[in-house]
């Protein structure tokens, strides 16, 4: 398998994959190599150099293959550029494209070439001890963003640091939903993740567009590197946060194979590993709580989980995941004691109070460019949340002065807090007949 740098890796440096010399180092078998290199042939000729870029290996090692395909009278040259055979122009012969045809049948995967499973399992490894060490300074710069209770930081600092299982509970609107962008940006920097990963020849993709923020390769002292190259079949990207809400059902937690395809999609489990993935409005899900609950019970308690191919096969894959459930449920309601003692931080969200609020409507006023008069927030509270006896929510400040923007928008007035328009707003934004 491809080796990782034996060396002291300083925190907060970015670990990367070492690329292979030798077919031996990628971990794949040359007919499997071989297959992804007559599949990218078959939308059209390419250069050898197109070939090496486009499955994320060294030409060194396609060379011969390629050499093999010529001998065999599946590929041909059609013309050369520059000097070596990197600048040869490749082609499929007819029976190239038979082989091809028969390939892509069997499995429709175009890309980077896989990362064997076990290589994937150790650079996690690797990556999983060398997490950044985190202080009460880095948890309150990940927040600053938001206005949180100092309860709540002493809280969320140690789960962070563990980087085990969270249980957010407490009232709607308080900012549970945002804590999981909280958490990614105080783990901060960059991972690695591979295209996709080898399971006996079967193909799980694992880079997701959608889910996974693409980075430069930046080259810059953050990144640990030997005098080898960066293995190209894995791609940097941003410290992963996946948020699932209501749409999440089992069956997304497991591997989909796609018929059509050949192939199969990582679940959303292995796509946020070495991030964090949240589970919003925990209990109103698709699937019966407590059955989510029990898909979780091994990786919670284990750091691994175990996933299925349709051919029966069942494999271990890491788990180095921080899972947090947000809900405005009562926890007791959704799991049993047993289940909560496996989820070792429970953290209340409480409502804001008055000065907080302040807090949260001033840093609002400043995201739009409005003065802020604390006479508004008195304005509020005494008309509003004293006279109906309604909870004052860590939401509201930005809810009712992102409508007096939009109002002020579709008047064409000045923009400008006015208790009129606090009135205005508030009148649609809370229920006429609330009393507490």
């Amino acid at each position: 398998m491809s080796a990782i740098a034996d060396i002291e890796i300083p925190v907060d440096q970015l670990l990367a994959p070492q690329a292979p010399r030798t077919l031996e180092e990628t971990g794949l078998s040359a007919d499997a190599v071989s297959s992804l290199l007559m599949k990218s042939l078959y939308g059209g000729e390419a250069s050898g150099a197109d070939l090496s870029c486009g499955l994320g290996l060294p030409y060194a090692i396609l060379e011969p293959l390629i050499e093999r395909a010529r001998v065999e009278q599946l590929v041909e040259v059609k013309r050369g550029l520059g000097t070596g055979t990197a600048g040869y122009r490749y082609a499929l012969t007819d029976g190239g494209r038979d082989r091809a045809r028969r390939y892509l049948d069997a499995c429709g995967y175009v890309g980077a070439a896989p990362v064997p499973l076990d290589q994937y399992t150790v650079f996690m490894a690797a990556t999983s001890s060398h997490q950044p060490h985190i202080t009460e300074e880095r948890v309150a710069a990940g927040f600053s963003h938001l206005i949180v209770q100092p309860e709540m930081f002493a809280q969320l600092g140690p789960a962070i640091s563990a980087r085990r299982a969270l249980f957010l509970y407490g009232p709607p609107g308080n900012g549970k939903s945002v804590m999981g962008e909280g958490i990614g940006r105080v783990l901060g920097g960059d991972v690695y993740v591979p295209h996709a990963i080898d399971v006996d020849g079967q193909i799980i993709t694992m880079f997701d567009p959608v889910t996974h923020q693409g980075r430069e390769r930046e080259d810059d002292d953050s990144l640990i590197r030997s005098e080898e190259a960066i293995d190209a079949r894995w791609l940097r990207i941003r410290r992963p946060v996946i948020t699932v809400g209501g749409e999440l059902t089992l069956d997304m937690l497991d591997l989909r194979f796609n018929q059509l395809s050949g192939y199969y999609e990582a679940p959303l489990q292995l796509k946020a590993n070495a991030g964090v993935l949240v589970i919003d409005d925990f209990g109103r899900q698709r699937v019966e709580a407590r059955e989510l609950l029990n898909r979780w019970v091994v990786p919670l308690e284990s750091r691994v989980d175990y996933l299925s191919l349709h051919t029966g096969r069942k494999f271990q894959v890491p788990f180095d995941v921080m899972i947090v459930f947000s809900t405005n449920l009562e926890p007791r309601s959704l799991a049993d004691e047993a289940f909560l003692r496996r989820i070792p931080y429970k953290i209340l969200a409480k409502n804001p109070t008055r000065a907080q609020y302040s807090s949260i409507f001033e840093m609002n006023c400043r995201r739009h460019g409005v003065d802020f008069d604390p006479r508004h927030v008195d304005y509020l509270h005494d008309r509003y949340y004293a006279a109906r006896g309604l909870p004052m929510r860590a939401c509201h400040p930005r809810d009712l002065i992102d409508q007096i923007v939009t109002l002020c928008r579709y008047r064409r007035s000045p923009l400008a807090i006015t208790a009129d328009l606090l009135d205005t707003v508030c009148e649609s934004y809370f229920l006429n007949d609330a009393q507490g």
